[in-house]
């Protein structure tokens, strides 16, 4: 049997024994009942996940994996292809975008190359490189299923470290130029719709130009045909290996009961792929937060999670997943510090 199918058989439901006691100490906090929102139902759906009243957030990680992408060379991304390579390493020194927010919340990033066109090794990050970068979509299949298989395989080894380093809560990011192409064809394919419904600017795209953005995904999804009721297939004919490494760390956690806060568009696609393969997983994720990308709503509405935060943000990396830990940390730390009308006399 191999790691990927070992990890999707085991995957269970939430211990509805631990959600009912959070939820039962939730309501004896004094405030009204169901006040806290949000905050409420991550307390509740961590408890599920850890199978305990009370648990600890506090070692927390984002796992940031980067790959570039053959259906670049269709003109559907404004950037060069080579800012994925100069980019990646600031994520291990914390100077981009999801780094400088890890810095501030306390967490730590794993950077991990799963495809970056290049020959060189990075410094400070992980070297798992499948190939230089998928093969173009919209000519034939982005990678083989053997490939597939193995980006997924990727992101469920390096979960099982970061769980076996005693890390309580993992984030997933994210770093290839042209991504939010092969993410929207995944999304499409799955949800059944024409791209040009969720196809979005990505990174800066001129609007003018998402007609044929819209129309590469279409092809790509004709020529290749992906069968939208089994995720590898999908990730294989469409994916990219960043995302398919992403969709492995949220089947990694799901079956070692470890949350997973996903990000923004590029990771919705990733969790659309763990949800076709196990509809369990959806569980162990948090959703941080309502992405400015075109596609959004749709992907959230077929694994129906509500995110966090909306903050108009379409960076990616990771940062929303980051910023999201603060809201997690805090939920925790009101549910075990606040006090309770057993404790307080509120005139009750």
């Amino acid at each position: 049997m191999s790691l990927l199918e070992s990890i999707s058989r085991n995957i269970y439901s939430l211990d509805q024994s631990s959600m009912n006691q959070a939820k039962q100490r939730l309501d004896r906090l004094i405030k009204p009942a169901g006040s806290l929102g949000k905050m409420e139902d991550i307390c509740i759906q961590l408890a599920g996940i850890y199978e305990s009243k009370y648990f600890d957030t506090s070692k927390k990680a984002i796992i940031a994996f980067a790959g570039d992408h053959g259906v670049y060379e269709e003109g559907v991304a404004p950037d060069p292809q080579n800012i994925t390579v100069l980019q990646f390493p600031n994520f291990a020194k914390g100077l981009c975008g999801v780094g400088t927010i890890c810095k501030f919340v306390g967490a730590d990033i794993v950077a991990v190359d799963v495809g970056i066109n290049c020959d060189e090794k990075l410094e400070g990050v992980l070297d798992y490189k499948i190939r230089k970068g998928t093969s173009n979509m919209a000519k034939g299949p982005a990678m083989t299923r053997q490939e597939a298989v193995r980006c997924l395989e990727i992101g469920i080894e390096i979960a099982e470290k970061c769980i076996e380093d005693d890390y309580k809560i993992i984030g997933i990011g994210e770093m290839g130029i042209g991504n939010t192409t092969p993410s929207t064809a995944i999304i499409s394919a799955i949800a059944g719709c024409d791209p040009q419904e969720v196809t979005g600017i990505g990174a800066g795209l001129k609007k003018e130009k998402l007609k044929h953005k819209a129309d590469v995904i279409r092809k790509a999804i004709e020529i290749n045909n992906p069968d939208p009721s089994d995720g590898v297939d999908v990730l294989q004919k469409v994916g990219g290996f960043e995302i398919g490494a992403m969709a492995g760390v949220i089947l990694g956690c799901s079956a070692n009961r470890i949350p997973v806060v996903i990000d923004g568009f590029i990771s919705y696609a990733a969790a659309l792929i763990a949800y076709t393969i196990n509809p369990k997983t959806v569980d162990y994720m948090i959703a941080s937060h309502l992405s400015a990308e075109t596609g959004t709503q749709r992907a959230l509405d077929i694994i129906k999670l509500s995110p966090v935060l909306n903050m108009d943000m379409r960076l990616g990396e990771g940062s929303g997943a980051a910023l999201a830990f603060n809201i997690i940390e805090a939920s925790n730390f009101t549910y075990k510090n606040m006090g309770t009308f057993d404790e307080i006399d509120m005139g009750r």
